[in-house]
């Protein structure tokens, strides 16, 4: 793999962001449109006790890069109700086309007590292009089980023939690095299918090895066939002080797969990593890879977890 960067392409701060939502454009998604690349991304706002929440907007490209076309008017996906799983935010959403409708599996989260924050998955379905999404009901379609007791996420779903593949995030444990701090959650990459993308096959399991150590945090997966083999990308970092320290923070990890299912790490063939300076200097996360006329493309943003935005790469032939 070699990834030639083309820089940065959207900066939320210099745009007005629907509703009351102000910076961050975290986890760009593309949906490609005959006209358009529609670029997904989460965005922020206040409530009245002055808590974030997370919704998600859209800016539409003309499919060169260069100009920006459209910038959602509202954001897209309803959030829960009260008590739902996704009553206080949608971080991230992936999006996939089935036929005439645009299916959206959402990760929705809400607050706890003893922990920040708990997540599960949630499905969406538009049939204007990815204009609007109705849930397709009020809870998820994966949650915590017997095996993954928390912090179900980051889904990224592709269809091969019949069968959804899902490769998504669970948590393992909640660790503090001192009493005195707040605990850090500490999560892995692991693999699901299904015939109807409703109804999900899982078995627990993780699927892509520790480079860091064992409380290694990883996030994001994104797929896509070249030749003969599937690749995958995805950000990792060390469970603590990756908020302070940039060593500590996000970079993008890579493994390749001959059957979807067996994962071989190697980051040395990654092909992209942190710049000398600039947006993405400090910082690499959240990626998702697309094609589009014959090329393969990777959103991704950099420092502070897209506070600036997103940025974007194509594979070399």
């Amino acid at each position: 793999m070699k990834w030639s960067k083309l820089g940065k392409i959207f900066d939320p701060t210099g745009y007005r962001l629907p509703d009351n939502c102000f910076g961050f454009a975290q986890a760009p998604q593309a949906l490609v449109l005959d006209d358009r690349v529609r670029i997904y991304f989460s965005t922020r706002e206040r409530d009245s006790i002055g808590k974030i929440l997370s919704h998600v907007a859209f800016v539409d490209f003309d499919k060169a890069f260069r100009n920006i076309i459209n910038i959602s008017k509202s954001t897209v996906i309803a959030l829960g109700k009260l008590g739902c799983f996704d009553e206080h935010g949608i971080f991230p959403v992936n999006v996939l086309k089935d036929g005439n409708r645009v299916l959206a599996f959402t990760t929705g989260w809400n607050r706890k007590v003893s922990v920040s924050a708990d997540a599960s998955i949630g499905l969406a379905v538009s049939h204007d292009d990815g204009l609007t999404f109705q849930k397709y009901g009020q809870g998820p379609v994966m949650a915590a089980s017997l095996h993954e007791p928390f912090l179900v996420g980051d889904p990224f779903v592709t269809k091969h023939g019949d069968l959804f593949h899902m490769w998504y995030i669970f948590g393992l444990r909640w660790m503090k690095s001192a009493e005195s701090e707040a605990p850090d959650r500490v999560y892995k990459i692991a693999h699901a299918t299904s015939v109807d993308g409703i109804q999900w096959h899982r078995d627990g399991r993780t699927v892509i090895a520790d480079k860091l150590n064992a409380d290694e945090c990883q996030a994001l997966p994104t797929v896509f066939q070249r030749g003969d083999k599937y690749h995958m990308y995805f950000c990792y970092r060390q469970a603590h002080g990756f908020r302070n320290h940039n060593e500590r923070g996000y970079r993008l990890g890579y493994a390749y797969s001959n059957d979807l299912v067996h994962w071989i790490r190697d980051d040395t063939l990654a092909g992209i990593d942190v710049s000398g300076e600039g947006w993405d200097s400090q910082m690499q996360c959240y990626p998702h890879t697309f094609e589009l006329d014959g090329k393969i493309y990777m959103l991704y943003n950099g420092n502070e977890f897209g506070r600036y935005g997103f940025g974007l790469a194509v594979l070399q032939e």
